[in-house]
């Protein structure tokens, strides 16, 4: 073939895929409406940072600002959905209710309507009550961060509102891509599972997009997701992480254009190669650019109707050690160990008893029968999205994790009976949970998914 011709066909061919180009054969009416906003939540002033006990040092200024944002949806039938995403560590479960609560009053939004999903980032703000670190291994209350949460929820009512009150006609659609940075972290040894890449272990690297387009094709937004914990930096400065990243970069290709990151399923996942803000903008290029590829491919367009479910389930603590348990754990090396003992010594001492049970929330949103979003609480580990995704019937399904109260660790039973850090360790740190889950946890939240999808469907 000449040359030029070649290169003239390579060209148009190119023109097809362009990013920000509609790559699916869109329906001529608008049948949504959907509206979007965007507030800085970076804290001004020294904080102390969520994720890492072992920082002793409060905040040291910022590499990027912290960003929440909100995308509202509306059928035409005048069903809504708002999805909230946060470049924070998690949702505390006092914020989700009292946030949902004020959103009903104010803007008539059902609870189900409201889906709140935190990156992760363990270089932003500790602002959960008591639950600022010390070099003894106790969590003290931060007055810096109380103050935070109350503006916090202020500010994220408002944004509600703006997003709601911006809805204007639009197309949505969805497609995925894959990107190659995740990877399981739990890497077994001959002394238990340590926290180290295991490329051999189970990964979701999908990367889910919703896309949302003007009434005249312009695209308008998108929201995606990946599970990965966003742990790359674990410096002292404020930064979104790759997620921030991620975000920034799409944004800056597509002036105008709003985009959210909502995590998946990334409890045993992190992101390799991690430690320097270079990786993370590296990490942050390759799920913008993964974004982009599903942008490039045939999307689905999404038409209603628009369905949602939100409950509240009981999930069941393994039996709790004993109060002589507790006393021996006070001289543990391990000072979390020891820590997490005397405060559950504390409650005793004061009459208390220990929690059996936890309110775990479970959330379903479908688009008509060409996309099923599952919206789980906590830092849930990748099974429970490859599990759905192989259960659930639907042309899409979508799983998130770290939506609506992030608690703690989710393990599947398979983590729960290997232990380790997602499968009980990591709850020494917290000053809610007496133990470890009951191996109940992922039949009850599997069947609880189902029953609510099978409910929306009908």
């Amino acid at each position: 073939m000449n040359f030029q011709v070649f290169r003239h066909i390579a060209f148009a061919g190119l023109l097809l895929v362009c990013p920000g180009t509609a790559a699916y054969a869109a329906p001529v009416p608008a049948p949504w409406k959907a509206g979007v906003a965007t507030a800085i939540i970076t804290p001004q002033q020294a904080m102390w940072m969520a994720g890492y006990a072992s920082r002793t040092n409060v905040s040291q200024g910022k590499f990027d600002d912290l960003h929440a944002k909100a995308l509202a949806v509306e059928d035409e039938r005048g069903g809504r959905m708002v999805f909230v995403t946060l470049d924070l560590i998690g949702i505390p479960r006092a914020l989700r209710k009292s946030l949902e609560a004020r959103a009903e009053k104010a803007w008539q939004l059902p609870p189900a309507g409201l889906l709140l999903n935190a990156s992760h980032t363990h270089s932003g703000p500790e602002f959960r009550v008591g639950r600022a670190p010390a070099d003894d291994g106790e969590f003290k209350p931060s007055t810096l961060g109380e103050s935070y949460g109350r503006d916090l929820e202020d500010k994220l009512l408002l944004l509600i509102g703006k997003a709601l009150e911006t809805r204007a006609p639009a197309r949505l659609a969805y497609s995925f891509a894959r990107c190659g940075f995740a990877m399981n972290r739990r890497l077994p040894t001959k002394t238990g599972f340590n926290n180290s890449p295991y490329p051999e272990g189970p990964v979701d690297q999908s990367v889910p997009v919703l896309r949302v387009e003007s009434a005249d094709g312009k695209l308008r937004a998108v929201l995606f997701g990946y599970a990965c914990h966003n742990t790359t930096l674990g410096l002292y400065q404020f930064s979104g992480d790759y997620a921030g990243y991620a975000q920034q970069f799409f944004e800056a290709d597509h002036p105008g254009v709003t985009a959210l990151f909502m995590l998946g399923c990334g409890g045993d996942q992190n992101p390799y190669p991690r430690g320097t803000v270079d990786l993370a903008q590296k990490h942050g290029r390759a799920l913008a650019t993964a974004v982009e590829a599903a942008l490039a491919t045939t999307l689905k367009a999404l038409n209603g109707p628009l369905r949602s479910a939100y409950v509240e389930i009981q999930l069941d603590y393994a039996p709790a050690p004993t109060r002589e348990d507790f006393t021996a754990r006070l001289t543990s090396k391990d000072r979390y160990e020891a820590s997490h003992a005397k405060r559950m010594l504390e409650r005793l001492d004061k009459g208390e008893k220990l929690p059996t049970q936890y309110p775990y929330p479970v959330q379903v949103v479908r688009f008509g029968d060409a996309l099923t979003l599952v919206a789980l609480g906590g830092e849930v580990v990748v099974d429970y999205a490859l599990r759905l995704k192989r259960e659930l019937v639907g042309p899409a399904i979508w799983v998130a994790g770290y939506s609506n109260d992030v608690m703690g660790y989710i393990p599947s039973v398979r983590i729960l009976k290997e232990g380790g850090y997602e499968g009980g360790g990591a709850m020494r740190f917290s000053t809610t949970h007496p133990g470890p889950w009951a191996e109940s946890t992922e039949e009850r939240i599997v069947k609880q998914v189902h029953e609510l999808n099978t409910r929306l469907s009908q």
